[in-house]
């Protein structure tokens, strides 16, 4: 039976608002504390599948040696396209209401299905690079008339091509990890020289991300066609973002220390499979795109439901401040891979590939305060009566995502980060 049959029922229970039914089952990595060492595991309700135990009763293969007993996802996508399809299709049918199999057997369902709420969560995936784009024509416009000219608030190249920039991989880390705000220089307007000193202008950034999971030779271009055979799958993203320490940094070369501080990711990996019944079609593209870049026909984007959640610092509330649409990209995924391997560069299984803040057209719907204050001249006031232009220490950003199905959803649980205070320098 397909995997995304919306009629599936499993013999765990799920709940309707449940970002992980049946038809989702995303892959990450987890450990308990009488287990502590990690392995894959599929997310299912509240539970946690775990997918090393199911290999070693001979339950599930992945190939010729084991590849869910270790700390990342990177051995099992190397295997490719046709394998992640062929263990998530095995999965469904364990999991399913009407199969023995896993249902029956007590002591083995005791071991493989663990309470979500007693494991702890790593970063999924041995990330070798990071990449991110700059894809929402909302996002890039409302930036470039804050900070250039409204009237010609895209750069010349923005229509025409994928914009992004490589980050720093050794900073991403997983949902639920703090966030220590940065120091750096920022130069004042109409100051004569820079300073040193914590960023107070930080910020978050509503992000998706796309994993590779079978890399291209040095040399070799992925064709926009044959891209998304290549993605492994999809996480939600806070790309943390200092934006006095960036508009002084920033230019020639674009973003260093204003973002390299802290990217946060979620756990869970929803596969592309998981994701294909709510394929919608994304933004007209005028002029056309270059023919490298030009889909070959059908929906190129997905109907992803965003929100960003903040909890003040000493606040139990949570204030919705953002909900937009993954749909809104100008870019896609497939072609900001195209773009980013058409020179020949290669990509790696585990390399991160972000979205770029992802705005939609109405005020509400902006992912991030630079827009949603626009710069900070229209505060936000939150449940409880604090205002915010940016963050500010103790500060909690919740972010999560999901596609609504007929009577269930497919999601991503939450991305989410508190930010610390800086650390003294010299």
């Amino acid at each position: 039976m397909n995997p995304n049959d919306p009629g599936l029922r499993s013999f765990v229970d799920v709940a309707a608002d449940s970002h992980f039914p049946i038809q989702n089952l995303p892959f990450g990595v987890f450990s308990m504390e009488a287990e502590p060492r990690p392995r894959v595991g599929v997310a299912i309700g509240e539970w946690v599948l775990d997918l090393a135990v199911l290999e070693r009763e001979g339950l599930l293969t992945a190939g010729d040696s084991p590849v869910f007993d270790g700390r990342s996802l990177n051995r099992f996508m190397t295997r490719g396209r046709e394998v992640w399809r062929r263990v998530r299709a095995d999965v469904s049918g364990l999991l399913r209401h009407d199969n023995p199999r896993l249902r029956d057997d007590r002591a083995l369902r005791e071991r493989a299905l663990v309470p979500v709420a007693g494991v702890r969560l790593h970063l999924p995936v041995e990330i070798g690079g990071y990449t991110d784009f700059y894809s929402s024509r909302e996002h890039a416009t409302n930036v470039g008339s804050m900070f250039r000219d409204p009237a010609n608030a895209l750069l010349p190249n923005w229509l025409h091509l994928p914009v992004g920039y490589n980050g720093r991989a050794s900073s991403v880390v997983v949902s639920g990890t703090p966030i220590r705000r940065p120091n750096g220089q920022t130069k004042p307007p109409g100051a004569e020289l820079p300073a040193f000193g914590p960023s107070r202008k930080l910020d978050f950034e509503l992000e998706t991300a796309f994993i590779i999971g079978e890399g291209n030779p040095l040399g070799e271009p992925i064709p926009v066609g044959d891209a998304e055979r290549h993605i492994f799958g999809m996480v939600l993203m806070n790309d943390w973002s200092a934006r006095d320490i960036q508009q002084w940094e920033y230019v020639p070369l674009g973003p260093f220390n204003a973002k390299s501080f802290g990217t946060s990711i979620s756990p869970w990996v929803v596969t592309l499979d998981a994701l294909e019944p709510f394929r919608v079609a994304g933004p007209a593209q005028e002029p056309e795109p270059l023919p490298y870049l030009r889909h070959g026909g059908g929906a190129a984007a997905l109907d992803i439901r965003l929100e960003v959640g903040l909890r003040p610092a000493g606040g139990d509330g949570v204030t919705v401040v953002c909900r937009t649409n993954f749909r809104h990209l100008y870019w896609s995924m497939a072609q900001q891979l195209a773009h980013h391997t058409v020179s020949g560069c290669d990509t790696q299984a585990g390399d991160l590939m972000g979205s770029g803040t992802i705005s939609g057209h109405e005020a509400d719907s902006f992912g991030s305060l630079l827009e949603l204050t626009w710069n900070g001249r229209d505060p936000l006031v939150l449940a409880g009566g604090a205002r915010r232009t940016f963050l500010e220490d103790g500060d909690e950003v919740i972010m999560t995502g999901w596609c609504q199905g007929i009577g269930y959803r497919v999601g991503f649980g939450e991305v989410a980060g508190r930010v610390l205070p800086t650390l003294e320098v010299g």
